[in-house]
């Protein structure tokens, strides 16, 4: 079952750890403050892990002014919420370009751009990315809720584990890459 809130997801791990379950974040006690403090991080460090398709989005931007002072002819603004570039250009087209404080420079006048996006509403998460979710925070709250580094070295591999079933599966739905004429697949015939 997909978790329904931040917090089932963060009690879920306190859960794990065999620490008390929260309702809230703003509830006293070490694991609501430490879900709180840890959350926005853990979700978005997961998240930019991998093109998650539930965390994908594609976008054309428009030139922000001004321009660059110099090398490119455009600057875009990456959207709000951007974590990781997945791609710049329509499928087929890879246009040269640059990252640079929040912006992608480039001599087009237009962007198209996929990425991966701070996804906050868990309810579209897929199951196995709760799973990692639940995972991660355990691993991030364990040394300080059990004060035990064989806890924390436990729930770290928990989590890489989780980690690695999601991003295989996410992986699957999508069309398989096809490596075409390349000279690596020639050598092998």
């Amino acid at each position: 079952m997909a978790a329904t809130s931040d917090v089932q997801i963060c009690s879920n791990a306190l859960l794990l750890l065999g620490a008390n379950p929260i309702a809230s974040f703003d509830e006293d006690g070490a694991g609501a403050r430490l879900s709180a403090n840890l959350w926005a991080l853990v979700r978005d460090t997961v998240l930019r892990s991998h093109p998650w398709n539930c965390a994908t989005k594609r976008v054309a931007l428009a030139p922000a002014t001004p321009g660059p002072a110099f090398d490119w002819a455009y600057q875009f603004l990456l959207p709000g919420g951007w974590l990781r570039t997945m791609s710049v250009g329509l499928a087929g087209d890879t246009p040269e370009y640059e990252m640079s404080d929040g912006y992608i420079l480039m001599d087009s006048p237009i962007c198209y751009l996929r990425y991966v996006y701070s996804l906050v509403d868990v309810t579209r998460y897929e199951s196995l990315l709760t799973m990692a979710m639940v995972a991660g925070m355990a691993a991030n709250m364990a040394y300080p809720i059990t004060k035990s580094q064989s806890q924390q070295d436990a729930m770290v591999k928990l989590y890489q584990f989780h980690l690695k079933q999601a991003r295989s599966v996410n992986g699957m739905e999508d069309t398989p890459e096809d490596f075409g004429d390349s000279p690596l697949i020639a050598v092998r015939g």
